[in-house]
């Protein structure tokens, strides 16, 4: 027979490390003795071996998934999850399936264990309540809880995110976590009389919990399941859950005799139609109106919309997707990475972006933040949808030669179904609504950002020649062709 002590009812590097050599010394379960509480092991009156020194045997590669379930598994009570964790870690020899048959006796009743101490664990975060320590030198809040498992060490990084700007400590019977606002650490356990009954706080909480009370969906049997009666005496609403519960009914029937709530009648914002152009009209006026645009939930997010730019009289409308994140801090269209690659390229092509309209189909940024930065993210049909009376209005004022469709969404935006770039580009369309302009469909210059730097030359010359299509039609004569190569590109 084998002992093996461990520091604790919950240390599961120590059974790791033991059972990583029992394991290699092809020790059987039934040989094993494992001492949660450290102190030495004796059977029978007679002194049990230490754990022998790892000997040479087959490599055996333990699967991922059984670590993270000992890991949790660990934190239970049960003073008989040790050997049974070791007993499946046996088995997994022979069977490395295992964790897959939950009809298995001991499986089933590792992931019962697992489950149970999972709930524990959000049990915990859902009903732990701070109370402020009066005359505390340091503002500290003390909770009171008392687990089922093993929990604290598990559960007690949760607060540290949640309540980081305060001192705190949580006591359990069995051991007490504590945050001075930069370490976390752990300490003996505590008695319920050490944290203190109640703050000023309270009184407010109740109130509180009391007015968002709503009998008609009350479920006490619902209620109790997800908040168990053990729980109650640690909360401070749990003294008008009684009553609450017994006012329920009457409530409810006072409610349903009410009469109804009248609708409030704030303006509800509908989808402007398309006005006619008129002799006053302007692109300052619309680009006003566009300011105030509510018709997407892009705007929430967005610093700002950002509206064309470029004289009312431009022969030439370059229409991207939509502002990428300089643009939405600038208020401007192309003016980020693929603005300079664009300005670049309508250089080479013989154009002058002033005497130019550039616009995009969306006027409000779209991403999604990742960390500190805003990542673009494409937008919907029914966004570009929202944005085309603003496209309309600017194209109907401007009544431009010819329209650059720069990418996909720009195609789609102007003839209102999908136009592959791939088998357009370069060409010449004719319009998309009576005596509406040709349109030249291309790539957005975000596109040569993204491709292969061995592929990135050739795709930028053929940006310029799609470019060089339409450069005669801007009113001004073409520049020379710039013969710079790809290397006084860059």
């Amino acid at each position: 027979m084998r002992s093996v002590a461990l520091t604790g009812p919950a240390d599961f590097s120590g059974w790791r490390s033991a059972a990583r050599d029992l394991i290699r010394a092809n020790v059987r379960p039934d040989q094993v003795e494992w001492l949660e509480d450290g102190a030495s092991a004796t059977l029978l009156g007679e002194r049990l071996e230490a754990v022998p020194h790892a000997q040479t045997d087959t490599p055996f590669t333990v699967p991922r998934s059984f670590v993270e379930l000992a890991e949790v598994v660990a934190l239970h009570k049960d003073p008989d999850k040790f050997p049974l964790l070791y007993r499946l870690l046996w088995r997994l020899r022979r069977e490395p399936w295992l964790l897959r048959d939950t009809l298995d006796a001991d499986v089933a009743r590792t992931l019962a264990m697992k489950k149970s101490v999972e709930r524990d664990i959000h049990k915990m975060h859902a009903f732990v309540r701070f109370r402020e320590v009066i005359g505390a030198p340091d503002g500290r809040h003390i909770a009171w809880f008392e687990p089922e498992h093993h929990i604290l060490e598990a559960a007690a990084p949760f607060f540290m995110r949640r309540f980081a700007n305060f001192p705190w400590s949580i006591l359990t019977p069995e051991q007490s976590a504590h945050w001075d606002t930069r370490v976390l650490s752990f300490g003996p356990g505590a008695r319920r009389s050490d944290a203190p009954a109640q703050d000023a706080h309270e009184e407010l909480w109740r109130t509180y919990y009391a007015s968002i009370f709503n009998p008609a969906r009350l479920k006490p049997a619902a209620m109790r399941q997800h908040m168990p009666k053990k729980y109650w005496r640690n909360l401070p609403e749990s003294s008008l859950i009684p009553q609450l519960i017994a006012a329920a009914s009457s409530r409810t029937v006072a409610m349903l005799d009410n009469p109804p709530t009248p609708a409030r009648t704030g303006r509800r914002s509908e989808k402007t139609e398309l006005p006619v152009p008129t002799q006053d009209e302007s692109l300052d006026a619309v680009r006003l109106q566009a300011r105030h645009c509510r018709d997407c939930p892009l705007w929430q997010n967005a610093t700002q919309t950002v509206f064309g730019e470029g004289p009312q009289t431009a022969r030439i409308v370059f229409i991207g997707e939509q502002p990428g994140d300089q643009e939405d801090i600038a208020g401007r269209p192309f003016v980020g990475p693929a603005g300079k690659l664009f300005d670049a390229a309508l250089s080479e092509a013989g154009i002058d972006r002033k005497l130019t309209y550039v616009t995009n189909a969306v006027k409000h940024f779209k991403f999604e933040p990742r960390g500190k930065r805003r990542i673009h993210k494409k937008p919907s049909e029914l966004e570009v949808s929202a944005c085309s009376q603003w496209l309309r209005q600017e194209l109907q004022l401007i009544e431009p030669k010819i329209v650059v469709a720069l990418g996909a969404t720009a195609a789609r935006a102007l003839f209102g179904r999908a136009v592959a770039v791939g088998e357009n580009r370069g060409k010449i369309l004719s319009g998309h609504a009576p005596g509406a302009p040709d349109v030249l469909v291309t790539v957005h210059p975000s596109y040569l950002l993204r491709v292969p730097p061995e592929q990135r030359d050739a795709e930028y010359a053929q940006f310029v020649a799609d470019l060089r299509l339409v450069s005669g039609v801007s009113g001004s004569s073409p520049t020379t062709p710039s013969h710079a190569t790809a290397g006084d590109r860059r």
